[in-house]
């Protein structure tokens, strides 16, 4: 009896390394989500991992034209679709998909929706100011209100970032992501968004009073649908 052909799947291309730790979690969490009897069922992934991306936390066009240099790479090399596992950067999702001409599977919607999806009226972010107004702007979208953290604590929460990108996913850092996590229920969030792909590096449900959402491995599950032909391909942008 001959085998059974591997089945056709769109090309995904990856703009990674921001941070590189966070990226090989999303590469894993693929890999793992692929229904696959053998090397050849899986999705073939063309990535960009690069942790020269200029810190997308500082204003300016930089961190966009190197975003926008690496979609453009991956759609020469055989990129049919792009994702790229790094919530800031959405910021620069349009340039990305204009440099490209390929689809992104949007991180943030993702999020946004999945808290919709649970019925949360208040949903906590965490996650960098620029990826705070991006959710803002989603979550309003659907009728929903961003709950956040106060500046302070905000600031914190920066800093916690800042050494789990160093390295440190110690009791120490959990303890402060799970801290900061608290705020937020405290604050009248009745869902919990990891807006940071550092966050569930240390930080999981067991750390969280209510639903935490993981952006970054929803987006691992839709990049596998929308491959497989099991979800539409997204829509690029009009304008």
């Amino acid at each position: 009896m001959s085998e059974e052909p591997a089945r056709k799947s769109l090309v995904l291309g990856v703009l990674g390394g921001m941070g590189p730790a966070a990226t090989l979690v999303f590469l894993n969490q693929v890999h793992a989500f692929t229904p696959a009897k053998g090397d050849q069922d899986h999705i073939r992934i063309l990535m960009d991992l690069n942790p020269k991306v200029p810190d997308r936390n500082t204003l300016g066009p930089a961190a966009g034209a190197t975003l926008a240099e690496m979609a453009g790479a991956l759609a020469g090399a055989g990129a049919e679709v792009l994702a790229m596992p790094c919530n800031t950067a959405h910021a620069h999702a349009g340039l990305i998909q204009r440099a490209s001409g390929l689809p992104l599977i949007d991180l943030i919607e993702t999020g946004a929706s999945a808290a919709r999806d649970l019925g949360a009226r208040r949903v906590g972010v965490l996650g960098t100011k620029g990826a705070l107004r991006l959710y803002r702007e989603y979550l309003a979208a659907q009728a929903m209100g961003l709950v956040s953290l106060e500046p302070e604590r905000q600031d914190e929460f920066m800093a916690t970032i800042y050494k789990i990108k160093g390295g440190d996913l110690g009791p120490a850092v959990r303890k402060e992501m799970a801290g900061y996590a608290a705020d937020l229920v405290a604050a009248g969030a009745e869902a919990v968004v990891a807006g940071c792909t550092e966050a569930p590096l240390v930080l999981d449900a067991n750390d969280v009073r209510g639903p935490l959402i993981d952006p970054g491995e929803l987006l691992a599950r839709r990049c596998v649908a929308v491959c497989l032909g099991l979800e539409p391909v997204p829509t690029l942008p009009t304008s």
